[in-house]
């Protein structure tokens, strides 16, 4: 305590913060026990910032302060590397008390499912990573200040593991901060083209800001809304691979849904995730697309749970569309699911696979008892007894030359902490509104639609969501309706067949029915 009482003899009255500390640190039990309070109290704090963890580029930068802070501190009054430990440990208790009463499953604990363990890593592993680094920072350059001030020995050791962390927790700051972006659209040439627009724009729907994807060579072609499957799957960079070619007939749009990926801050409140609010953001979106585009119409393109919520859009808005066009056409999710079930059972018996057998009988029946986890692990599963079949090579190769990765997070279109958003809210959103399509039929609910429309069969589909597709689009009545099969495709026919597809709306479905 003598070599503290010197150092502090020499600084000047301005250090009165210093002084303070000092006389705290003197005591150095008491001193770890004001660090680890901090720490704990800092965790609380980041759950009433962000329950969820950070989910904006500004939450991580703020998480990342907030763990310097509390390294800092610690490092100061502690004066021990070893004060990293209770420090951390603290901080985790902070947070999971402040998360007792969350039952979001991206926040759940669940290492006996491969979802259960990728959310571990995207929720806590990723808020781990914005506070820990730069606490380990925090606690080294603490004790390196306590040395200056004469509270430590002089270390003859350059201080070369500090500068080296402060420099990671540098890069991973300008990494959080980094703007997402999406590329210009091209010409032939790889050039960009004079006039197009390629951006990701911020539109409020509801109440609630939702990112929008737009491409167009020309902006005065007809616009076309592209709306993605899910619950809670954000296609944002996957439909620029998408929209490639279709860029140049038309202004492309995506609407990334509020709870994914871009749009997964909006989630909350978990009031507003309802089936009714989502057709009437596609509606609003509709009206501001007419407006900046100058357009009485649009074209509306559905894929997988985007038909059901296309089909709902222009039941309650025909005056807003030209057409619907539905690809992977969704009818009734819970039959479905049961007629897909039985499939993957009937195919377990068929190869004798004991263990799969047992594994879907103890699941039962959809809905699943242990939701969403059964889900996703079952969805997993589909692709044993898809029948063979080959997307275009067109199709494979922009996707290819897209390089946005699975689910599209490696997509220049997400942020750092969006990319990790992608996951969370194809999580999260699923579990808030599948459910609630269970209660949708359109056999019984959309037997006439006021305009044109066009189903996208894949002849690879299977058949619990086909045969379906086929029993609907019987009883469907509408101004015009086709339904074009693909050999070479099966859920998802405007991605595995996107050049047909785009001759399809350019040489039958716009010349019939733009401005008609």
């Amino acid at each position: 305590m003598g070599t503290i009482s010197t150092g502090m003899a020499g600084m000047r009255p301005a250090d009165g913060q210093i002084r303070t500390l000092a006389r705290l640190a003197a005591d150095r039990r008491v001193a770890a026990i004001a660090a680890v309070t901090l720490a704990v109290a800092a965790g609380l704090a980041s759950d009433l910032v962000a329950p969820r963890g950070a989910t904006t580029a500004g939450q991580g930068l703020l998480f990342m302060v907030a763990g310097l802070g509390v390294g800092l501190s610690g490092g100061l009054l502690a004066r021990s590397r070893w004060i990293l430990v209770p420090l951390v440990l603290a901080y985790i208790v902070g947070v999971e008390l402040g998360r007792l009463d969350l039952s979001d499953p991206s926040l759940a604990i669940r290492l006996d499912n491969t979802y259960g363990i990728i959310m571990l890593v995207l929720a806590r592993g990723l808020h781990g990573l914005l506070a820990f680094l730069p606490m380990t920072f925090g606690v080294l350059a603490g004790i390196g200040i306590a040395r200056s001030a004469g509270w430590l020995p002089a270390s003859r050791r350059r201080p070369f593991g500090t500068a080296a962390l402060g420099a990671l927790a540098f890069a991973l700051a300008v990494f959080v901060a980094l703007p997402a972006s999406t590329p210009p659209v091209l010409d032939a040439n790889g050039q960009p083209v004079p006039g197009s627009i390629a951006e990701l724009a911020t539109v409020q729907l509801g109440g609630e800001d939702q990112a929008v994807l737009i491409r167009a060579a020309n902006p005065d072609n007809p616009v076309l809304l592209y709306l993605s499957g899910g619950p809670g799957q954000s296609d944002v960079a996957l439909s620029r691979s998408l929209s490639t070619g279709w860029v140049e007939d038309f202004v492309f749009v995506d609407l990334d849904q509020r709870g994914n990926g871009k749009s997964y801050t909006a989630i909350d409140p978990l009031s507003s995730m309802t089936l009714d609010r989502a057709v009437a953001d596609v509606i609003e979106l509709t009206e501001y697309l007419r407006d900046r585009f100058d357009e009485q119409k649009i074209y509306l393109v559905g894929e997988s749970w985007g038909t059901i919520l296309g089909v709902e859009a222009v039941q309650r808005r025909p005056d807003l569309f030209h057409a619907y066009i539905g690809s992977g056409q969704m009818v009734n999710v819970l039959e479905t699911d049961r007629r897909i079930y039985r499939e993957l059972v009937e195919y377990a018996a068929q190869t004798g696979d004991v263990g799969f057998t047992a594994t879907l009988l103890e699941a039962g029946e959809p809905p699943y008892r242990d939701f969403p986890w059964t889900n996703a692990s079952v969805m997993a599963w589909y692709d044993l007894i898809y029948e063979p079949y080959s997307p275009s090579a067109s199709s494979i190769a922009r996707s290819e030359a897209a390089g946005v990765g699975p689910w599209g997070m490696l997509g220049s279109e997400y942020s750092f902490i969006e990319k990790a958003n992608v996951l969370r809210g194809l999580v999260d959103t699923f579990a808030v509104m599948y459910p609630q399509l269970y209660e949708v039929d359109l056999r019984d609910s959309a037997t006439r639609l006021e305009v044109p429309v066009w189903v996208l069969d894949g002849a690879a589909e299977l058949d619990g969501r086909r045969n379906l597709v086929f029993e609907w689009f019987d009883v469907l009545e509408a101004p015009t309706k086709q339904l074009i099969t693909y050999e070479d495709a099966a859920h998802s026919v405007a991605f595995e067949q996107a050049d047909a597809v785009q001759r399809l709306l350019t040489e039958t479905i716009v010349p019939t029915t733009y401005g008609k």
